[in-house]
């Protein structure tokens, strides 16, 4: 893509078609965000006045549209932009590209993504319409008024059709006479969209030896009238849009590419608004950067604090995900457990969608009527007193100190300034200050102290340390049920529940920190059940937004959360009713499809087929439910490398400590999908396990 500047020329033309309401497409996909998609790719955009057909008898108004649209469209590229014509109907092709081919001096290839071939003249039409003359006209045949433009006829041997499936035989006559390349619906079927599009490129690009510049003449009506009907010349069973979205991404990148058209959208037909957002989503992926580009871009932009695997993901459901390229993977990482439910889970979008649709956001400063639903729900199920919403895990595990704090200043009676806080060692409770000053993770700790004072840590699994731990300053003990950011650490059999006596014996209170092991990932609703530990504060978070909202919650029993008093603590965003309202269809979901019960059954027979692999150079293999960590050997393997090998071969993960790689994969995974995740990483850790032995 030569330019970063995109020059939307908007055409309101609708009089070629039998449907009228396309003259008003180019309006109505702009005031929907049309030129803001383009804009959130990284392109400036410019906007030309909109072209409306003069007055006059309908060829000779015609005419005089085309000649300026083609005048227009020479002008956008000899001032160094790339045109991306709005229509429409698709008549105005007959100018679009001519206009290319005069500011380039050479015709342009061309890909016609069309239900239609658009091949008449106006002795071959059965409507007289012009709509469906554009292409033959493009190729030099039918009337003047659509071929005597400036700008050379196109070559038809760098002419594809994509998607054709709705022709007249005078047309498909003239194209195969022609030497034009056509692609039905049956042939996509049988090679697949993406290698049909791989071949039109270099079709249109040409032999090799000349300019090789092309572009796309995308209707919309070659996508299935059931999902987009809002079209000036509907025909059934087309392309899906999300396989048309995927294809055509990135396709501005391709060398040679030079200019877009999209034509046909009848906004009149639209009332739900479907049709318009798959034309905004097909422009903006068309223009979305490839995966190289979108890490440079973010490297160059971002702050570095994060070093993700080196995939550009664009879109998921279920257990998959695919790339900006198309490649498929499966998930085994399910956003640090926040996907439980997996990706676009359907009852989640329906939830969020009507929410969205009804109320958002408001603050705390009023009620709202999806929060108390929510309140309620989370507290009967854990059992917990009382709940405060908020949004990230780190927040929850915030609410929670200050809670054990204040607790310990005005009900247990600490002097004040000296309550203390217990945690163990490898703790990940997040990354704000406070929290940060309870690590014992060195990078975590450099460069931010000075950390706030009455924090103490102790070996994990450890009891009797507890014990000793604990002095009358002490208000609270905080832990995970499962290190999972340590190495998916799980602590001695009964440890939980004899901290829990321990706790209690002494006044202090037990917060277990569940934000990545709550809701189900461990076989549990939570994982400290699975030793009959009620805790007196409780942090949630991750897979309470159903893998579409940060959503999170600190719970405690009465005592604990009634020391917050109005002012004392609040999140703007925290309880909000789009929130509130997924989360609550989350816990529902959860317990209808029995994803409890699941994560324990499907976990322990993860854990078995793994271990009766012997795999080479793991040292274990251990986890609760759907939470599992391979350890290997650092002698042998990098668990970094054998997560970027496990990326190759379409699996998604990540290591952690560079010795354990850990596998969550959503709780609503397929059997064949998950025996397939088994296989392919006993592939990978033992062709790895070899080389790493012969070297």
């Amino acid at each position: 893509m030569k330019s970063n500047t995109l020059h939307l020329l908007p055409v309101a033309y609708g009089a070629g078609a039998n449907r009228k309401g396309c003259e008003h497409a180019s309006d109505a996909l702009l005031a929907l965000g049309l030129r803001a998609a383009c804009q959130r790719n990284g392109h400036h955009s410019e906007l030309a006045p909109t072209l409306h057909t003069p007055p006059g008898e309908r060829w000779a108004a015609l005419a005089t549209l085309l000649q300026q649209q083609t005048a227009q469209v020479t002008q956008s590229i000899e001032d160094g932009m790339l045109p991306v014509v709005i229509g429409g109907d698709h008549t105005i092709a007959a100018a679009t590209w001519r206009g290319v081919g005069s500011a380039l001096n050479v015709a342009p290839g061309l890909i016609w993504i069309d239900a239609h071939l658009d091949g008449h003249t106006p002795l071959t039409s059965h409507s007289g319409n012009p709509h469906g003359m554009s292409l033959a006209a493009l190729l030099g045949h039918g009337a003047n008024e659509m071929t005597q433009l400036a700008g050379p006829a196109l070559d038809p041997t760098r002419v594809v059709v994509i998607g054709l499936r709705s022709w007249e035989q005078e047309e498909h006559d003239l194209f195969r006479l022609l030497g034009v390349h056509m692609y039905d619906m049956q042939t996509i079927a049988k090679h697949g969209l993406h290698t049909v599009l791989r071949y039109a490129i270099e079709i249109a690009r040409g032999p090799s030896g000349e300019a090789g510049h092309f572009g796309v003449s995308l209707d919309l009506d070659v996508i299935d009238p059931i999902e987009a009907p809002a079209v000036g010349t509907p025909a059934a069973q087309g392309l899906h849009s999300n396989v048309l979205i995927t294809a055509l991404r990135g396709i501005a990148y391709e060398p040679g590419f030079c200019a877009l058209e999209l034509v046909e959208y009848n906004p009149l037909l639209d009332v739900e608004k479907h049709s318009a957002h798959i034309a905004i989503d097909l422009v903006s992926a068309m223009f979305d950067q490839n995966a190289t580009a979108c890490i440079y871009v973010e490297n160059t932009h971002g702050a570095h604090n994060y070093a993700p695997l080196p995939v550009v993901l664009t879109q998921g459901k279920g257990s998959i995900l695919w790339d900006v390229e198309g490649k498929r993977y499966l998930d085994f990482m399910s956003a640090y457990s926040s996907v439980n439910f997996g990706h676009a889970h359907p009852r989640l979008l329906a939830a969020l969608s009507a929410q969205a649709g009804r109320l958002a956001v408001t603050s705390r400063a009023f009620h709202n009527d999806r929060l108390p639903l929510l309140l309620e729900r989370l507290t009967s199920l854990t059992g917990m007193d009382k709940a405060l919403p908020l949004n990230t895990g780190l927040e929850a595990v915030e609410t929670a100190l200050k809670a054990a704090r204040k607790w310990g200043e005005k009900v247990k009676k600490i002097s004040a300034g000296k309550t203390e806080i217990i945690a163990c060692e490898g703790n990940f409770h997040g990354r704000s200050i406070a929290i940060v000053g309870l690590s014992t993770e060195p990078q975590y700790r450099d460069g931010f102290g000075p950390f706030p004072a009455g924090t103490l840590t102790i070996p994990y699994g450890d009891a009797e340390a507890l014990e000793a731990a604990i002095n009358r300053h002490t208000a609270a003990f905080i832990v995970e049920a499962i290190q999972c950011e340590g190495g998916i650490r799980i602590p001695p059999a009964g440890y939980l529940a004899v901290c829990a006596e321990i706790c209690k014996r002494h006044n202090v209170l037990l917060i277990v920190d569940e934000v990545q092991t709550g809701l189900g990932r461990t076989g549990k609703l939570l994982a400290c059940q699975h030793e009959g530990v009620k805790p007196d504060g409780l942090c949630l978070g991750k897979a309470l937004g159903g893998g579409l909202l940060p959503v999170s919650a600190f719970l405690a029993r009465r005592d604990v959360m009634d020391v917050f008093t109005p002012g004392d603590h609040g999140s703007t965003f925290g309880g909000n009713a789009l929130s509130a309202a997924v989360a609550l269809e989350a816990l529902a979901i959860l317990e209808d499809e029995h994803l409890v019960e699941r994560a324990e059954q499907l976990g322990k027979y993860m854990i078995e087929r793994i271990k009766a692999l012997h795999l080479p150079a793991v040292l274990e293999v251990r986890g609760k439910g759907m939470l599992i960590g391979i350890e290997v050997d650092p002698a042998i393997l990098d668990a970094r490398a054998v997560c970027e090998a496990l990326m190759q071969r379409g699996l998604l993960t990540k290591e952690t400590h560079h010795t354990v790689i850990r596998l969550a994969p959503p709780l609503t995974i397929a059997d064949a999908e998950l025996e397939l995740g088994i296989k392919l990483i006993a592939e990978v850790i033992t062709h790895l396990g070899q080389v790493a032995r012969a070297a």
